[in-house]
């Protein structure tokens, strides 16, 4: 616990370096945060040695990185100094550094790296001028497995860590639209997160979520809730009751939720975000649009639409004509 709070600090002083004074040569509307905090994350991985120097040599940018004991690490992929939309995904259970790159059992459609990558690629492919910038966060202790998955505990401590980013990253990118995505547990986290998220967070994306905190999406306010569940998912076996200390509660893709439903191939707990598949597409359009289903895309070559104070950039029933 000592530990956690110590690197939720750290990461918060590390994103906000630079906040008063911005360091001689930075560009004008550069967020001198994310400028500094890249160097001293590569130092870090440069120290920690094989593979994670690799990572650093590669040229790929950490917001934040600790490779002791689980280790956990926030990787930026595109643009986040100038990005107008800003998705945050958080991966469930069992989600450790080591698996950050392979992917958890070393398959790699679970890796949150190539997660954040492939639906950067669906936002360029959908809106290929359009600013964005995704980021990979593996920013608190994932239960090691099903029986800690249990308690909302480490969802509650990583609720709080990615509370303190979003609002040191709301202040860099004051203008710019948050969609948080969290799979399995990482939507406990999420909806936790967003109960007194800035108002730069717009929407919550639940991919096979074992809950959200809530036990109705209306209570997260005026935040959208997306949820995605696929229909051969073993999440859906999991018993929707919250007792004290155990359970989450309602599943966010039960009907009863409320949540707006995307589109989900069988491809199992671990494949919503897999190229080519209906729910990357439409968490991408989630992402650009604050909406999925069908005339919501601008004219080619235009900006991608804006929303003001939370508000659907196209009429409620084209993103409620969404299906499953």
């Amino acid at each position: 616990m000592v530990r956690r709070d110590v690197l939720r600090v750290g990461l918060a002083a590390l994103l906000g370096a630079g906040l008063v004074a911005p360091p001689a040569g930075t560009p004008v509307g550069v967020p001198a945060g994310f400028v500094e905090a890249y160097p001293m994350t590569a130092g870090a991985m440069a120290a920690a040695g094989s593979p994670y120097a690799g990572w650093a040599g590669q040229g790929r940018r950490f917001l934040a990185f600790d490779a002791r004991g689980d280790g956990y690490a926030v990787e930026v992929v595109g643009d986040l100094a100038t990005a107008d939309r800003i998705a945050v995904l958080v991966p469930g259970v069992g989600s450790r550094l080591p698996d950050f790159d392979r992917g958890l059992g070393g398959v790699a459609r679970r890796a949150p790296a190539r997660q954040a990558r492939d639906l950067h690629a669906a936002l360029r492919h959908a809106e290929p001028h359009a600013r964005v910038a995704v980021l990979a966060w593996l920013g608190y202790d994932a239960p090691d497995g099903l029986a800690a998955a249990a308690t909302p505990a480490s969802a509650r401590r990583g609720a709080r860590a990615l509370g303190e980013q979003l609002r040191v990253l709301a202040t860099r990118r004051p203008t710019a639209r948050v969609t948080l995505v969290g799979h399995s547990y990482g939507a406990l986290v999420v909806g936790l997160a967003a109960v007194d998220a800035p108002p730069q967070v717009t929407d919550v994306v639940s991919l096979g979520g074992v809950g959200i905190g809530v036990d109705r999406a209306d209570r997260l306010g005026p935040v959208r809730v997306w949820a995605a569940e696929a229909p051969d998912d073993w999440i859906r076996r999991v018993p929707q009751v919250r007792l004290p200390g155990i359970g989450h509660g309602i599943r966010p893709a039960d009907p009863s939720f409320g949540a707006r439903p995307l589109p989900a191939a069988a491809t199992g707990h671990d494949g919503y975000l897999l190229p080519g598949g209906p729910t990357l597409a439409a968490v991408a359009e989630v992402v650009l649009y604050g909406a999925t289903g069908p005339g919501i895309r601008p004219t080619p070559g235009g900006p991608p639409p804006t929303t003001e104070g939370g508000a659907d950039p196209v009429p409620a029933g084209a993103a409620a004509g969404a299906t499953r």
